[in-house]
């Protein structure tokens, strides 16, 4: 699966060739993207492949090739506050992207039907959340995870205002998905080969679009319980959050913006320029093909154009040698928290516990 964008040498190359490709076209899809580390969702020895355009499996965990990620994300419309439903929620890759740009008063929900994989994502997330430095960049909408089939929810199931799902739903399926949507929101699913946008206009009323003709494995259809008749699903909680959280949470964001404004006045870039280097990048592929576990691109008629990008890492590094700003500390808001007077207790709470 994949195989639009040429390989990187690690993620930021492969995000600079999604770009260059046009499959992240917003800087909030891009940072998201480049804030998560695809190889830290790959097994050890497997992590060769994480930065090719590629989809991979092993056993039941399975990564989609980052091109439709990159257009799912785009196509979602992500905005702080709201509340996503994925559906084959997998690794959780996707759903940490998403939960940066939800921000901490969004809503972040997933079901897989595979029990080991839940594990496995709640292992990543927690090593995001107790490693990355990515962590203390942004504020986190944090996935909660469910076992179950996505065709078993029960039926007094809460609505969504993004839902994205991960496997080919069958046309008899359809307005079961739609169902979870609110009014307003946004459905990103494959559909007849077709990866489609459906937007919810109305109560009975929809909108939708073709994004990119691929084809996914089908959804799992449920199994019947003793009684005859399937288990239904419960989805997490809507939860308020405590005023713990939410003091935790804006204390924070104070000390985040306090940074920012101090650097500003430094002339410190608050990101780094992204890496340019001297690459070939594919043309855009639209069309993809099922063979055995994986997807490979359908070869457009024309001819492959191939453009090559002007090497300026040399110049960069040349221009204003001299006067390069001192690097900041790696985690700047850590730094900030534990010069607080507060008791070691409440600080550790303040940085969730992270030990750098």
């Amino acid at each position: 699966m994949g195989g639009a964008v040429s390989a990187g040498e690690d993620n930021d190359d492969l995000i600079d060739n999604l770009k260059e490709a046009q499959y992240i076209r917003t800087e909030r899809v891009e940072q998201a993207f480049r804030a998560i580390d695809r190889g830290d969702y790959y097994l050890e020895g497997y992590r060769d492949n994480a930065y090719k355009d590629l989809a991979w499996k092993h056993g039941n965990i399975h990564l989609s090739a980052p091109c439709i990620y990159s257009e799912v994300m785009e196509a979602l419309k992500l905005q702080p506050g709201l509340s996503f439903l994925n559906l084959g929620s997998g690794t959780g890759y996707l759903s940490t992207m998403v939960g940066l740009i939800l921000g901490p008063f969004g809503i972040n929900h997933g079901i897989e039907l595979h029990s080991d994989v839940v594990e496995y994502a709640k292992e990543k997330l927690e090593s995001f959340i107790k490693n990355s430095d990515s962590f203390d960049k942004f504020e986190f909408c944090e996935p909660a995870f469910v076992v179950g089939n996505c065709l078993q929810i029960a039926s007094d199931s809460h609505q969504y205002d993004r839902i994205y799902c991960g496997a080919g739903v069958q046309k008899d399926h359809e307005n079961y998905m739609k169902i979870l949507l609110k009014v307003g929101g946004i459905l990103v699913m494959p559909v007849e080969d077709q990866l489609t946008q459906i937007m919810r206009t109305g109560q009975n009323t929809w909108e939708s679009k073709n994004i990119l003709a691929v084809s996914f494995a089908p959804l799992v259809q449920p199994s019947k319980s003793d009684s005859g008749k399937p288990d239904c699903v419960g989805l997490p909680p809507c939860a308020v959050r405590n005023l713990q959280d939410l003091a935790r949470i804006y204390i924070r964001r104070t000390l985040r913006n306090f940074i920012n404004d101090e650097m500003q006045a430094k002339g410190i870039p608050q990101r780094a320029p992204p890496k340019r280097k001297r690459k070939r990048v594919k043309q855009r592929i639209n069309t993809y093909v099922f063979v055995g576990n994986q997807l490979i691109p359908q070869p457009l008629d024309s001819e492959e154009e191939e453009r090559m990008e002007e090497d300026r890492e040399e110049e960069e590094k040349d221009h204003g040698e001299a006067t390069k700003p001192e690097e900041p500390p790696q985690n700047l808001l850590r730094e900030k928290i534990m010069k607080l007077p507060l008791p070691e207790s409440l600080k550790a709470y303040l940085t969730y516990f992270r030990e750098k």
